[in-house]
């Protein structure tokens, strides 16, 4: 009989050598690569212009609340395709489970939409 453990085995190597690939990968772009940034490499890129102000500013908050609505709405389809590969299986229960989870994803996202929260003007 062998300890439980001992089959958990394999995944440790894997594991340790996707982190020795990941570790040999980083540091050999470090030593192959050419480390000489010139000054339009290392301009501003992400906007196209300079910043204009301090990086410690206010922020817009509508950004994180559609970043939230986002993450909202994946982990909902997260919870959908299982629910829908198993549905024959799990009844009148798991199918009013879901309307109620559903339900309350809809009322959150009803308020969210008439507190103004996805207008950008």
């Amino acid at each position: 009989m062998q300890p439980i453990l001992s089959s958990y085995f394999p995944i440790l190597v894997f594991v340790a050598i996707a982190g020795l690939i990941g570790v040999a990968f980083v540091f050999g772009s470090l030593f192959v690569a050419h480390q000489k940034p010139y000054a339009a490499k290392v301009a501003a890129y992400e906007c196209g212009f300079e910043a204009f102000d301090d990086a410690r500013r206010k922020f817009d908050v509508r950004f994180y609340l559609v970043a939230i609505l986002f993450i909202i709405f994946d982990v909902e389809v997260a919870f959908l395709f299982p629910w829908a590969v198993s549905l024959s299986r799990i009844g009148l229960l798991g199918f009013f489970s879901m309307l109620v989870f559903l339900g309350v994803l809809t009322i959150g996202f009803i308020y969210e939409w008439n507190k103004g929260a996805l207008d950008w003007e």
